[in-house]
C-alpha cells in the first residue's frame, strides 16, 4: 500500500483498538452474573429478560459494523435475523433439532440472502441503500406470511428447544443463556478484530470517500459487501438464538419495524461503538420493559426521550458516559 493509500485509511487508533477493556469486560461480567441474581431472587424472568437483551444486541452489534463504521443504513436488517429464526422452526418441522445442524444452517442461509441482496444493495448510495434494504426486507417478510405449511401469518410453534449433538443442553435455561452470552462475546471480538484490521480500515475510508478510496486501488464495493454479509451471518445467529428462546417464529421478526427498532439501538448506544449497540439494545429493551407497564402507548414516552439523546445526546449513550467520566476526572 502506498503512503498516500495509508493516509487515507484510518488508522487503528481511530476504531478505537487501543480502547481500554475495563468497561467490556465489566459489562460481560454483570451479563454473567444475572443466573446467580436470578437465583437468589427466585425470579426466573430476569434470566429470561437479560437473554433477550443479549439476543438483541447481537444484531444490533452486527448492525452497528455496517451503520457506524460503514456507514451503510441498512433498513432491512430484521430479515437476516428472520431467516436464521425460520432455518431453525422449518428444520424443526422435519425432525431435524440438532444445533450442530441447525445452528449453521442459519448462519449460511442469512449469509447467502445478505449476499445475493447486498450484490444489488451496494450498487446504490444514501436513501437510495435504505430502500432498498427495506424493499428485501419487506419482500422476505412477505415470503415468510405466504408459508402456509409453516404457519404463516400465525408463526410457527416449535416444539422444543435444540438439542446439542443428541444432549438437551439448551432445554436448561441456564447453560442456553450462557450459550447466548458466548455468542456476544463472539460477536464482539469479532467485529472489533474486524473494526481493528486493515479490512476494517478500508471499510471505515469508504464511508468517508469511497471515491478516493477507488481511486487509489481498492475495490470499495467488494470490501462493503464482505462485512455485508459478515454482517447478514451474525444476524442469522441472533435469529437462531432468538427462535430457541421462545421456541416460536414469527414472520413479525423480519418486519421494518424490527429493522428500525435495531437502528434505534445502535442510536441510542452509540454508533460507532460496538460497546455502545450492546448499551443501546439494554437501555431500549429494558426501558420498553418499564414503560410498558406504566402505559400501553409507551412509544410516546419514549419518542421524545429518543429524540432529547439524539439532539443533546452527541454519540448516545456511549458518549454521555465519555463526557460525564472526563468532567468528573476533572473535578
Amino acid at each position: 500500500m502506498t503512503g498516500a493509500a495509508m493516509s487515507i485509511v484510518p488508522s487503528d487508533r481511530a476504531a478505537g483498538s487501543g480502547r481500554d477493556v475495563a468497561g467490556p469486560l465489566l459489562m460481560f461480567m454483570m451479563f454473567a452474573l444475572v443466573p446467580l441474581v436470578a437465583a437468589l431472587t427466585a425470579d426466573r424472568y430476569l434470566l429470561d429478560l437479560a437473554a433477550r437483551v443479549m439476543i438483541f444486541a447481537v444484531a444490533a452489534v452486527a448492525l452497528d459494523l455496517l451503520v457506524g463504521y460503514g456507514g451503510l443504513i441498512s433498513f432491512g436488517h430484521a430479515a437476516f435475523m428472520g431467516l436464521g429464526a425460520y432455518a431453525v422452526g422449518i428444520l424443526s418441522a422435519h425432525g431435524i433439532d440438532d444445533a450442530l445442524v441447525s445452528f449453521p444452517v442459519a448462519i449460511v442461509v442469512s449469509m447467502l440472502f445478505a449476499w445475493a441482496t447486498g450484490v444489488v444493495c451496494l450498487r446504490t448510495k444514501g436513501a437510495y441503500f435504505i430502500m432498498i434494504t427495506l424493499a428485501f426486507g419487506q419482500m422476505a417478510y412477505f415470503v415468510a406470511t405466504s408459508l402456509a405449511p409453516y404457519g404463516g401469518d400465525n408463526g410457527l410453534t416449535i416444539a422444543a428447544r435444540n438439542t446439542l449433538a443428541g444432549w438437551p443442553l439448551f432445554k436448561s435455561d441456564r447453560p442456553f443463556y450462557y450459550f447466548i452470552l458466548v455468542c456476544l462475546v463472539g460477536t464482539y471480538l469479532l467485529c472489533r478484530t474486524l473494526v481493528a484490521s486493515r479490512f476494517g480500515r478500508v471499510v471505515r475510508g469508504a464511508r468517508e470517500n469511497a471515491s478516493r478510496m477507488a481511486t487509489i486501488g481498492f475495490k470499495v464495493q467488494q470490501f462493503q459487501l464482505v462485512a455485508y454479509v459478515i454482517a447478514g451471518g451474525l444476524a442469522g445467529m441472533s435469529g437462531f438464538l432468538l427462535a430457541n428462546s421462545t421456541e416460536f417464529v414469527s414472520p413479525a421478526y423480519m418486519s421494518w419495524q424490527r429493522s428500525g427498532e435495531l437502528i434505534i439501538m445502535v442510536i441510542l448506544g452509540g454508533s460507532g461503538t460496538l460497546e455502545g449497540a450492546i448499551i443501546g439494545a439494554a437501555a431500549y429493551l429494558l426501558t420498553e420493559e418499564w414503560l410498558s407497564g406504566i402505559i400501553e402507548n409507551w412509544q410516546v414516552i419514549f419518542g421524545p426521550v429518543l429524540v432529547l439523546v439524539v439532539l443533546f445526546g452527541r454519540g448516545g449513550l456511549m458518549g454521555m458516559a465519555t463526557r460525564l467520566w472526563r468532567w468528573w476526572a476533572h473535578v
